[in-house]
This record gives C-alpha cells, sequence and structure tokens, in this order.
C-alpha cells in the first residue's frame, strides 16, 4: 500500500450521498475553467448523484478530503474499459476544490485512492490526464509512483484548442506479478 502523508485539518473519507452538492460544484468549475474533463457543459447533481451512486455500487472507491465538514476535493476510481479482460484495471479522478489546490490535497487523496483500490483487489490504475498542459496533475501521478505510458495527440477539442491526452500507470497490489 501507498502510505498517505496527514495533512492538518484534513479526513480523507467515503463520500456519501451528502457529498453530491460540493463534487458536483468542484466538478462544474473544472469543466467550465479547465481541461481536465473533455466535458463540455457540467453535469446537474441529479447526473453527478446517479454516477457516484453506479461507482459505489459497482465496488469502486469513491473518496473525499473533508476539510472540517468542507469538501475540498475527491477522488475516486471506476472501470477503465467495459470488456471483462480489463476488469481488475481501474482508471482514477481526482478533482481539487479551486480554494483548496496547492496543498497536497490532490496527493493525499490519490495515495487513499491508490491504496483503497488496491485493498480491494485491482491490479492497475491508469491516469487519462486532459491535457498536456496539465503539468500540475502529470507532476501529481508521478509524485504518487505513476510512470508516463504516452500520449494521444489531439484528441479533444475545448476551450478553442486541440487537447492531447497523457496516459500514466501504476501497478496496484502485486501487479502483473500473478492472476488476479
Amino acid at each position: 500500500m501507498v502510505d498517505a502523508e496527514p495533512i492538518a485539518g484534513i479526513v480523507v473519507r467515503a463520500s456519501t450521498a451528502g457529498d453530491v452538492a460540493a463534487i458536483t460544484a468542484i466538478y462544474a468549475d473544472a469543466v467550465i475553467h479547465g481541461t481536465a474533463s473533455f466535458e463540455l457543459e457540467p453535469p446537474d447533481e441529479t447526473e453527478m448523484a446517479r454516477r457516484q451512486q453506479t461507482l459505489l455500487a459497482s465496488g469502486y472507491p469513491y473518496l473525499v478530503a473533508d476539510a472540517a465538514g468542507v469538501v475540498a476535493g475527491y477522488a475516486y476510481a471506476g472501470p477503465y474499459r467495459a470488456r471483462p479482460a480489463y476488469k481488475w484495471t481501474v482508471e482514477n479522478s481526482i478533482y481539487v476544490a479551486p480554494q483548496f489546490q496547492r496543498r497536497g490535497i490532490g496527493l493525499l487523496l490519490l495515495r487513499h485512492l491508490i491504496a483503497e483500490a488496491a485493498h480491494r483487489g485491482f491490479r492497475q490504475m491508469i491516469a487519462v490526464i486532459g491535457d498536456s498542459a496539465q503539468i500540475p496533475s502529470i507532476a501529481l501521478h508521478a509524485a504518487a509512483g505513476f510512470e508516463s505510458v504516452g500520449t494521444l495527440r489531439a484528441v479533444g477539442f475545448k476551450h478553442g484548442r486541440w487537447l492531447d491526452t497523457p496516459l500514466m500507470q501504476i501497478a496496484l497490489g502485486k501487479g502483473d506479478a500473478m492472476p488476479p
């Protein structure tokens, strides 16, 4: 498992339905102002609740960073691809509220997510990073032990420009050393 350094006043915990409003607001900011997500319109709370419940019901980890009752960020793992052979591989997502960015919360969330996904028996985690210019996200994943495995060039168009998708990967638990 990956050690997660504590940050004063921040508790990483499983997300609940009560977190959806804050998660929706954090994600809306990322969709509207950034390139971490290739969605063009932010989903509403009903859709975000549906997404959260689908992941939780399917056994995937969904975490929040709680700062004295305020959701500072969230992270989850979901299916990498739908076909059965990909069952042991997950894709991660991490979003931190603008006022909490650059404080180590993203790394804290990612380390907890890696540990939780490994605990659940997943063997590989893939980071599909929206945009080569997402240097902080690339650095965050590298700090958690991810390695670059390639870049898909100009696969998304948002904010008037073509965006690349860097791909990073980390083995979880026993990785590919033995069958699941």
